[in-house]
């Protein structure tokens, strides 16, 4: 009989390897440089994104919560859609298209935290090469693959170090902000900020599409539901605290940021912690700081590389995927094939450019994740009431459509490349879904 994983992450567990991959690098890369938030609406005035980003996160959480809780298994979203939709016809198929599409999306996640890492390296060595940077993040990648090669109970020991030092690092940052808080840099807005027109909503949804990056991994703790102790109260709460904290403390280190340094700097720079820490307290500080930044940005690849390792397992278990993957470990119980392929993947995927990466990966990702998981918990309530349900998303439909509105409009402002990045990929799914229910004989066929 095949080995099962045991419930052992608690409550505490869960937040924390939901918050070390949520805030991971995510402000220190995204807020200033050539691609990043101030710059994607030319002023400070971009940070209404965070807000913005806040409703649609915390909608999605409660739809995600709800779902967590019924239906706590391995797999997560995958198993989401699966159960949620039926698993022998459109949840078959919305399942496979899930995992299809993480091939275009998980591994550029995981690859982003990597890529920070290079970046906040080049504090200390500015004479790296494009090419020595991209060999960096994929080396800090295949160190957070041997890394993740234990069994889960040393794991969640370990993340707990990691979030530890990601608050540390983050309080740090705020602390020193609010201390030396210039209102002067901070509200300069350009003429015409908040004008309300196509421009402002262009802007405004390439800076919100940003900031869902960053809150990208809410619902980590769902992929390891197989691994959590009384999953009906501790998903809920892990989703929902996770994302409140996050909210907070990306938009004070956002703002900490601009009310040290002007925000038509800050878009030249790339490693904005590292030189915002110098201009305060000199290089001693800096490199401190960076270091801490470094570690913490390890802490989200670790986390995403730990969650993301138990999909195509899940599936592979559930025989849509192959089998090779849906293998335990016969000592430590832990999917060692299925984490070797992401971590592969994302060691390949640490060479293209962070823009690149973030706007790609969320595109391949919002069609079927987070529409289809919003359509699966609409469909159990209404189609599928024998699925119980220990925890109900609040002022219910409300949260879902402000998901599916918001998740849309980021889409739509991702530019006409990314947008048929997600399309093709989706397509490329379905023509692959019917190739592989052909040879098996499965729906529809």
């Amino acid at each position: 009989m095949a080995a099962e994983m045991r419930r052992r992450l608690s409550l505490l567990n869960a937040a924390s390897i939901n918050m070390a991959n949520m805030v991971g690098t995510g402000p220190f890369i995204t807020v200033a440089g050539v691609d990043g938030l101030l710059a994607a609406m030319q002023g400070p005035q971009a940070l209404v994104g965070w807000l913005v980003g806040a409703v649609i996160a915390a909608s999605d959480g409660l739809v995600v919560a709800e779902l967590g809780a019924a239906l706590p298994a391995s797999g997560g979203i995958y198993v989401f859609l699966r159960d949620g939709l039926g698993p022998h016809r459109w949840g078959r198929l919305m399942a496979f298209l899930f995992v299809w599409q993480f091939l275009f999306s998980g591994p550029l996640e995981i690859a982003s935290g990597a890529i920070g890492i290079a970046q906040y390296l080049s504090y200390f060595w500015p004479s790296l090469t494009p090419l020595d940077l991209k060999l960096a993040a994929a080396v800090a990648a295949g160190i957070a693959l041997l890394a993740l090669y234990r069994k889960i109970a040393d794991i969640a020991r370990l993340m707990l170090g990691l979030w530890v030092a990601m608050l540390l690092t983050a309080g740090w940052v705020i602390a020193a902000g609010m201390w030396n808080f210039n209102p002067g840099l901070a509200f300069d807005f350009p003429p015409g900020a908040f004008q309300i027109d196509l421009a402002f909503l262009r802007g405004l949804g390439a800076g919100t599409l940003i900031v869902m990056y960053n809150y990208l991994g809410y619902y980590q703790v769902c992929y390891l539901g197989g691994e959590v102790r009384n999953p009906a109260r501790t998903i809920p709460y892990a989703v929902l605290i996770s994302i409140g904290a996050v909210a907070a403390i990306d938009l004070l280190i956002s703002v900490s940021f601009v009310g040290v340094i002007h925000w038509r700097e800050a878009m030249q720079i790339p490693a904005i912690g590292s030189v915002f820490m110098e201009r305060l307290y000199g290089p001693g500080a800096a490199s401190v700081l960076t270091v801490m930044i470094m570690v913490t940005a390890f802490g989200s690849v670790y986390a995403l590389m730990l969650g993301y390792s138990r999909i195509p397992y899940a599936a592979a278990r559930d025989g849509t995927f192959f089998p090779a993957l849906g293998t335990l470990h016969a000592r430590h119980e832990f999917p060692h094939r299925s984490l070797l392929v992401v971590g592969v993947l994302a060691m390949a995927a640490s060479f293209f450019p962070l823009g690149t990466v973030i706007k790609a990966l969320m595109t391949a990702r919002i069609l079927v994740q987070f529409m289809g998981q919003v359509v699966a918990a609409v469909v159990i309530r209404h189609k599928r009431p024998w699925i119980h349900r220990p925890f109900q998303m609040w002022l219910y439909p409300l949260p879902a459509i402000l998901s599916v509105a918001g998740y849309a409009y980021v889409f739509g402002a991702s530019g006409a490349r990314f947008i048929l990045y997600g399309l093709v990929t989706l397509f490329l799914g379905v023509l692959a879904y019917c190739a592989l229910a052909r040879k098996q004989g499965a729906w529809p066929f």
